[in-house]
């Protein structure tokens, strides 16, 4: 398991910032390749051009930090500033070269992401998934190290569940986090990216969407028994109780008793929620 895991750039180099760590050199742009373990897949355009701008005018005010790969360098840290010198026509850039092995540069990239950065929900999601596989660490111990509470970091997780499409959907910001974990409450999952449509097309807020898709998963049982009308105080603990686990649940009762139902959608996820009970195997 790496070394330092939450505790950033600190945990690695000790009372310094990545790109303060080292002596500076100039490296050609054109043998900068991107970092492999970037989580962000987005950049925005307009900013870019912004900090293009002010390279132009003021010069680079921070070295980047790269890694020697071959005859190339990878960049550890400061991509958006490489981005913004290849916009502005430069053609080497300030940069301090580490000697890092894999497992640090996927820890630091993704680390100074979440740390630094605006990331969209989907790239914070497999940023957690990264950490969480290659780390080889539970929702629970990756909760513990990045100060993230565990409904957090299973919440975006379970939005990689959506099909390719509904997760681009998300990534542009065309729907929100909450509008994607509705759609995980789908029953029919093949139903998704029709329902992510309508969404769009008709402006649906999170709670309409939470409605639609209560609707759609109660068609069947519509057809042969009429549904009644759900209690104000069990629909208000469901919702506390979806938060909670971050998937579908429904509270079932008649008269003085009744039954909890939590739903899973993956042997994974299922292990989540055990985790989550306190229920997994102990080792």
């Amino acid at each position: 398991m790496a070394k330092g895991l939450g505790k950033g750039i600190g945990a690695l180099f000790p009372g310094e910032s990545l790109e303060q760590s080292g002596q500076v050199e100039e490296i050609q742009l054109d043998s900068i390749v991107a970092n492999p373990f970037q989580p962000r897949k987005v950049f925005d355009e307009e900013t870019l051009q912004e900090l293009a701008d002010s390279i132009k005018e003021h010069g680079i005010l921070q070295p980047i930090a790269v890694r020697k790969k071959a005859r190339k360098f990878e960049i550890v840290a400061g991509e958006r500033r490489y981005r913004a010198c290849v916009m502005a026509g430069l053609e080497v850039i300030p940069a301090i070269v580490k000697d890092l092995s894999d497992a640090q540069m996927m820890e630091l990239a993704i680390l100074e992401n979440l740390q630094r950065e605006d990331l969209t929900v989907i790239e914070e999601a497999e940023a957690y998934q990264s950490l969480m596989e290659n780390l080889h660490l539970t929702q629970e111990e990756l909760s513990k190290r990045l100060g993230k509470s565990r409904p957090h970091i299973a919440n975006h997780v379970r939005l990689l569940a959506l099909p390719p499409d509904v997760r681009h959907l998300l990534n542009e910001g065309i729907l929100s986090m909450g509008q994607g974990r509705a759609l995980l409450g789908l029953k029919n999952k093949r139903r998704i990216s029709e329902v992510a449509d309508k969404i769009i097309k008709q402006g649906l807020n999170v709670r309409q969407v939470e409605m639609l898709v209560q609707n759609l998963n109660e068609e069947v049982s519509r057809e042969t028994i009429p549904p009644k009308k759900k209690d104000i105080f069990v629909a208000a603990k469901e919702s506390q109780l979806r938060d909670y686990f971050g998937t579908n649940v429904q509270i079932k009762k008649t008269n003085n008793k009744g039954k909890i139902e939590i739903e899973f959608y993956s042997e994974d996820d299922l292990e989540r929620i055990l985790e989550i009970l306190n229920l997994q195997e102990q080792e």
